[in-house]
């Protein structure tokens, strides 16, 4: 007998940071792909906005309000999504803030601590729910996306809590992905350059460059992104995508500084 899920049963993904942006689109899309999809974030109406997009693929759809920084929530999280559709094959690891732009020394240590507990310490929570869930459930096995941002490994000026924990993204996705080998968890990483959010809609009129200018940048649609990270999740657990990077084409990133 196979230790994979049959190919034709309806994959569950827990989406968090779904109230907006990436999060939105890629549980759109998921929904509009035969995933059940719980979405997961602080602000219940956003997550409901959300789900109402999905049209005839509502139902599909579990809203579940929940603070990655609190494991308590977090726990919670899944145990309504094993709850609802039984078991959860996916977990995409969207959730996300970045500090002002501000000089290094002059960043405070709340700032600092906010970040962190977001961006780091909230999809390693996530991260610790799946493989207890993902392992107890028949079939094992699961497969964890994190989102790493190119700031993983090109930072932009006066970002460093942001680009740190982007950095430590990248270390919790290899370390995810040898810890869970055992489980048949599979972890990869997308890492994304100026999706067209709300988060990026100051591209238009410039942002801060490594050689002190001011430049406008190109976006991309994030439907691509969310087609990409459909592709991530949708493949059999015998395949990965260690690292992924999708990005506009012209933005200045290779060769930054």
């Amino acid at each position: 007998m196979s230790n994979l899920p049959a190919a034709d049963t309806p994959k569950v993904a827990i989406i968090t940071g779904a109230g907006s942006g990436i999060g939105r689109a890629v549980a759109l899309k998921l929904l509009a792909n035969d995933f059940r999809v719980v979405l997961a974030g602080r602000r219940e109406n956003a997550l409901q906005e959300t789900l109402n997009l999905a049209d005839k693929n509502t139902v599909n759809g579990l809203v579940v309000p929940t603070d990655v920084t609190d494991a308590n929530s977090v726990q919670r999280l899944f145990d309504c999504a094993a709850a609802e559709f039984g078991r959860v094959d996916v977990l995409f690891n969207n959730a996300g803030i970045s500090a002002p732009g501000e000089l290094l020394e002059d960043i405070s240590v709340e700032a600092w601590q906010q970040v962190v507990n977001v961006n780091l310490t909230g999809p390693f929570f996530c991260t610790q729910a799946a493989f207890r869930q993902m392992k107890q459930q028949s079939p094992m096995g699961g497969r964890i996306i994190n989102n790493g941002s190119v700031s993983c490994w090109a930072p932009r000026p006066n970002s460093s809590p942001y680009t740190a924990t982007k950095h430590a993204i990248t270390g919790l996705t290899k370390a995810t992905s040898l810890d869970g080998r055992k489980y048949n968890i599979a972890c990869g990483q997308i890492d994304i350059g100026n999706a067209g959010t709300d988060m990026t809609s100051r591209m238009d009129s410039g942002v801060p460059q490594a050689d002190g200018s001011i430049a406008s940048e190109p976006t991309i649609d994030v439907n691509h992104i969310a087609d990409a990270v459909l592709y991530m999740a949708s493949l059999p657990l015998d395949a990965n995508v260690q690292f992924m990077t999708a990005m506009a084409t012209k933005m200045p990133l290779v060769g930054r500084g």
